[in-house]
């Protein structure tokens, strides 16, 4: 398994439930594909828009419709299932599921300000660094990136970044999605 990927989204399509005794996450609906989405072991699932519900680690991909995770520490606590929501699955960082800057929500409260606090991880090729460098989220370097952004008691963006992996990500066709909003491809 390897600690990291070149891909911030592997699959997304559909919603996902998540039984937290288990450990499965399940695919709701009929076109289920988890076996043939190119899903592997060591990617990263995000469940809940903006991972409201926290993040795993895949350690099995059991069949077209289920996934086996490794633990469900890093969803938010007091839960014992997630049902049916969003998701996305990446190739980031494995150590980001557990570093307590980047943990789900990432949308918090508390921080820097009394605004909302969002805290993200993406992968970022070449392309994206070099269109972000005229917006407030430009960063200096590809690869993965953690982001933390809020606003100050004047109302002023704040955008702070991180890069976790220099490099990760190459501009080779398929290697990186057009899928976040921070970092357009074109």
């Amino acid at each position: 398994m390897a600690l990291w990927g070149n891909k911030d989204l592997v699959y997304s399509d559909g919603t996902v439930t998540v039984n937290f005794d288990s450990k499965k996450v399940v695919r709701v609906g009929t076109s289920a594909t988890f076996n043939t989405a190119g899903i592997t072991t060591g990617n990263v699932i995000k469940v809940g828009s903006g991972a409201t519900y926290g993040y795993a680690v895949i350690t099995a991909v059991d069949s077209a419709s289920a996934l086996s995770i490794a633990s469900t520490d890093g969803f938010v606590s007091g839960l014992s299932t997630v049902p049916g929501t969003t998701y996305e699955i990446s190739s980031e960082p494995l150590y980001t599921v557990v570093d307590s800057v980047y943990r789900a929500p990432e949308v918090k409260t508390s921080g820097f300000s009394t605004s909302s606090l969002f805290t993200g991880v993406f992968g970022v090729d070449k392309v994206e660094v070099g269109i972000a460098t005229t917006s407030a989220y430009a960063v200096s370097h590809s690869g993965w990136v953690g982001i933390t952004s809020y606003y100050d008691m004047h109302g002023n963006l704040r955008v702070k970044h991180e890069v976790l992996v220099a490099g990760g990500i190459s501009t080779a066709a398929g290697t990186d999605a057009d899928d976040d909003s921070l970092f357009a491809d074109s």
